[in-house]
């Protein structure tokens, strides 16, 4: 998945505000919550809290 950086400084964590980072096909939060949020295929992040995967434990 590419994400261009200057979209990464402007998007945030719907849930708790945190920085996003790419991670494998996907968004992780990087702050408090840890929620993983989708990416469809043409490369649109999903940053519902209700479409969010919890964290790996």
């Amino acid at each position: 998945m590419k994400i261009d950086a200057w979209l990464l400084d402007i998007l945030a964590c719907p849930n708790c505000r945190g920085p996003l980072r790419p991670d494998e096909e996907d968004l992780a939060c990087a702050g408090e919550c840890g929620k993983i949020y989708p990416v469809t295929a043409e490369g649109v992040p999903v940053l519902l809290v209700d479409e969010a995967r919890a964290p790996k434990a």
